[in-house]
């Protein structure tokens, strides 16, 4: 079998909320169990938005994440190697049903005690986009999908999530980036004499903001050679 190399845009491990923890711990267990429920859904054999996975491979990403010490080589590139091996050898054992819920059922219960997502307040920050973000990896590589309609507590959380990591996504990008809600909320992203105004749902642009820019529904205002420059660019870390 063919090894399968990691093209996921990946996704920001740590950061600072600027509310109080016990606000989002909720949202983020009922994120994993949609995350969860999502690829138990499609089964093992689905596509992904990830280039080159399918749900097993992403499935396997995010075990390996939190309970394996390879997990490490998601930022120390010697390790690189074996987390991709670990990966594509965990996704090539989950290939029948039985064994692809059995890897769901170890995501599903919680990081290894020696992982640092063990650690609230860690499990918390690293995890709201993460969890977002695969679910809709998966959601939106079906042929007809939908938006899923958030409340308004977990919308605000994702938009202080993307705003707080917007320079990082947005560095690379070739002409000024502004970020705005349909409530008229803005955010500058990049500042740059030409710039470009992105506008969409909260979702919407966290999605795009993560490189998701095929399947993003946003908007784009601004000047004519601002526009043609930013056709082909691709936000993410």
């Amino acid at each position: 079998m063919a090894v399968v190399q990691r093209h996921c845009p990946h996704i920001a491990l740590f950061g600072a909320y600027t509310v109080l923890l016990s606000e989002v711990m909720h949202l983020v267990q009922a994120s994993r169990l949609a995350l969860a429920e999502t690829l138990l859904a499609a089964g093992p054999t689905a596509d992904t938005l990830c280039d080159g996975w399918q749900t097993r491979h992403l499935a396997a990403h995010l075990v390996v994440r939190e309970r394996s010490l390879l997990a490490a080589g998601v930022v120390f590139k010697p390790l690189s190697k074996k987390l991709d091996a670990k990966v594509n050898e965990l996704a090539a054992e989950a290939q029948s049903p039985e064994r692809y819920a059995s890897l769901i059922r170890a995501f599903r219960s919680g990081p290894a005690k020696y992982s640092p997502f063990v650690i609230d307040k860690v499990d918390q920050v690293a995890n709201l986009a993460e969890y977002f973000i695969h679910t809709e990896d998966v959601r939106r590589a079906r042929a007809q999908w939908a938006p899923r309609v958030l409340d308004k507590e977990y919308t605000e959380l994702l938009w202080q999530s993307l705003t707080r990591m917007s320079r990082l996504l947005f560095r690379k990008a070739p002409v000024g980036i502004i970020l705005t809600r349909p409530d008229g909320q803005r955010h500058v992203a990049k500042k740059a004499p030409n710039a470009v105004s992105i506008t969409g749902p909260v979702t919407e642009l966290m999605l795009y903001g993560f490189g998701r820019i095929d399947q993003s529904l946003v908007l784009f205002e601004g000047g004519e050679t601002a526009l043609e420059i930013v056709k082909g660019y691709k936000p993410g870390f």
